[in-house]
């Protein structure tokens, strides 16, 4: 069995194929999916998933840093984010994220890109303020800002235990850091692209102990389906690769990091 920590199943749902992607990846042992929320207009929807799919189907809400618009101030977003946690068991969503950093999709323009910036670290450090009051696991998008979210979540006091880096595109150096503070990084189809050889370390470095695999669909799909759509039942690439990577069975590094993603997210 598999879990993907992280995906993203609006599109699916919206073109009416989320049955048969998730009939997909239990065909190759992907029993269980986190879709993680980005901004309200996915919320509602994932809430729905995951009372439509239970057991299968797990959600996280929070603001993308990319979400962040001009039109709806953060603030108005994020003050619907607690109404989530309030939620019966079962209904409640398992994280808050994908929250965080984000500089490579900021305009090139120098004065405007400073000024979503410091929107992104606001709407930031308010949802890390949430997280610490709910004391609930924290998933981190850190995209060419990995210093600048590290010394935010350092100053928010959430504890480290909580933190994921998903996604995560960096070597083992940063990957050092995150563990010397008790977080961890989850991993997609990235390591099985040929010049990915610095996150391959990462994950070498960080080991099987709180190892997550996702997909990130319907992005970064893995080799040999890099350019395409990418869907949850690829995870069971990715597993393969890092198993390979960390010279494992298929079948210890499922049983484990199935265990890891369970004991993370608190899943029933």
């Amino acid at each position: 069995m598999l879990v993907d920590t992280h995906c993203h199943l609006a599109e699916f749902a919206r073109r009416g194929d989320l049955p048969a992607v998730l009939d997909r990846a239990a065909a190759a042992g992907v029993t269980r999916v986190i879709t993680i929320g980005t901004s309200p207009d996915d919320w509602a929807l994932y809430a729905g998933l995951a009372a439509a799919h239970p057991d299968r189907v797990d959600y996280t809400v929070g603001l993308h840093p990319c979400d962040i618009e001009e039109s709806i101030p953060w603030e108005t977003q994020v003050a619907q984010l607690s109404e989530y946690f309030k939620r019966s068991a079962g209904l409640r969503p398992v994280a808050l994220g994908e929250i965080g950093l984000d500089r490579f999709h900021l305009p090139k323009d120098a004065g405007k890109a400073a000024a979503i910036f410091a929107k992104q670290e606001n709407a930031f450090r308010a949802q890390l303020a949430l997280a610490r009051e709910l004391a609930c696991p924290v998933v981190i998008h850190s995209r060419d800002a990995f210093p600048e979210c590290v010394r935010v979540i350092d100053d928010s006091g959430v504890d480290w235990k909580k933190i994921v880096f998903h996604c995560f595109a960096h070597g083992p150096d940063e990957v050092r850091v995150l563990r010397a503070r008790g977080g961890r990084a989850s991993f997609t189809g990235i390591i099985t692209y040929k010049n990915a050889q610095p996150v391959r370390d990462a994950l070498a470095a960080q080991g099987l102990d709180v190892l997550m695999l996702e997909t990130d669909a319907p992005y970064l799909a893995p080799v040999p389906h890099r350019g395409q759509p990418n869907e949850p039942a690829y995870t069971a690439l990715t597993a393969t690769t890092a198993a390979d990577i960390l010279k494992i069975t298929l079948a210890e590094l499922s049983d484990r990091t199935t265990a890891n993603a369970r004991e993370f997210y608190g899943l029933e």
